[in-house]
C-alpha cells in the first residue's frame, strides 16, 4: 500500500492493491513518512473505508486536529451500536459523532456541561439508542478517565437516530419535539398515560419517527386506496378528530400540511395505542 497523504503521525490515506483509498489509523503510521512511501503495515491499528468523498474531506480535517483516541472510541462506539440495533449507520456518523466527543471531552475539561433539555424525551422515544449511548458513555469515560454527565448519553443517541434516519442533529431534535407534542394531544384528548413498555406505544413512537422525518424531508405518503382511507375515516372517528388537531398543530408550527394518506394511517395507530390504555 502507498501513501497518498499525510494527516498526522498516527493518520494517513493510502491506495492499496486494488487502487481503493482508505484512511490507515495507527501509532507513529505517518511519523517521517511522505506522500508516495509505503506503508508500514505493522503499525496499522484500523482501516476505514468511507464512500462519500465530503464526510472523507471534512473528516481528514477534523482528525488533523485532534489526537487518534477521538476517532477510535468513536469507531468502537459505532460498531456497537450497529451489532446492538442491527442497523446500519449513515457514515457522516464518523464524523459528527468524533467531533462531538472531542467537544465533549473538551467542555468537561474546562469544567463546562451542557444540560440535555430533551433527555427525558429522548429516553422515551429512543430507548435502544439510548441504551446504546449509556455503553458509549463508558467507552468514552474509560478510555478518557472522566465522568461525562448522563445528558451526554442523550446527545450521543441523538447521533446514532440521526445516523439511522439518514438525517441532520437540526431535524431530529425537531423530530423528538414534534413527537412529544403529538403525545400532549392524544393524551389530552382521550385523558390517558401511556403504558410506555406496551408495544402498541412503541409501534405509535415509531410510527412518529417516520412521520416527523417525512414531514421535515417534504416526503408524500401516497397510497391511493380511497376505499381504506374512507372506512378509516367513518369508523375511527373520535381517532380521526384526533389527527386533524394534529394536523392543526403541524400547519400552525411549521406551515406544512398532511395527505389525508398520513391523517389516516395516524388514525389507526392512536385506535391501538388509546384503545389498549383503556382495556
Amino acid at each position: 500500500m502507498k501513501i497518498t497523504r499525510i494527516i498526522n503521525n498516527n493518520v494517513v490515506c493510502a491506495v492499496n492493491e486494488r487502487r481503493q483509498e482508505m484512511m490507515l489509523l495507527g501509532s507513529g503510521i505517518g511519523f517521517q513518512k511522505k506522500k508516495g512511501d509505503d506503508v508500514d503495515t505493522e503499525k496499522i491499528e484500523k482501516e476505514f473505508f468511507l464512500k462519500s468523498k465530503n464526510v472523507t474531506g471534512k473528516l481528514y480535517a477534523l482528525l488533523a486536529q485532534i489526537p487518534m483516541e477521538y476517532i477510535r472510541v468513536s469507531d468502537s462506539i459505532i460498531q456497537y451500536a450497529k451489532q446492538s440495533l442491527d442497523k446500519e449507520l449513515n457514515e457522516n456518523i464518523y464524523l459528527t459523532l468524533t467531533d462531538h466527543i472531542n467537544f465533549a471531552v473538551s467542555r468537561y475539561k474546562q469544567g463546562m456541561n451542557f444540560n440535555n433539555a430533551l433527555l427525558s424525551e429522548i429516553k422515551a422515544f429512543y430507548a435502544n439508542e439510548y441504551r446504546v449511548a449509556l455503553k458509549a458513555l463508558d467507552m468514552i469515560n474509560q478510555e478518557f478517565n472522566i465522568t461525562l454527565p448522563e445528558d451526554e448519553a442523550g446527545f450521543i443517541a441523538l447521533h446514532i437516530v440521526n445516523a439511522e434516519l439518514g438525517s441532520e442533529m437540526e431535524d431530529t431534535m425537531k423530530i423528538t419535539q414534534l413527537i412529544q407534542k403529538v403525545l400532549n394531544i392524544i393524551r389530552y384528548q382521550f385523558k390517558i398515560h401511556f403504558n410506555e413498555s406496551s408495544l402498541h406505544y412503541s409501534r405509535l413512537i415509531t410510527h412518529l419517527k417516520f412521520f416527523a422525518y417525512r414531514l421535515f424531508n417534504n416526503t408524500v405518503m401516497k397510497s391511493n386506496d380511497n376505499d381504506f382511507l374512507h372506512i378509516i375515516k367513518e369508523k375511527y372517528k373520535l381517532e380521526y378528530q384526533c389527527s386533524l388537531r394534529i394536523a392543526q398543530l403541524i400547519r400552525v408550527d411549521y406551515g406544512k400540511e398532511l395527505t389525508e394518506d398520513e391523517l389516516v394511517y395516524l388514525t389507526v395507530h392512536i385506535k391501538r395505542v388509546t384503545d389498549e390504555e383503556r382495556d
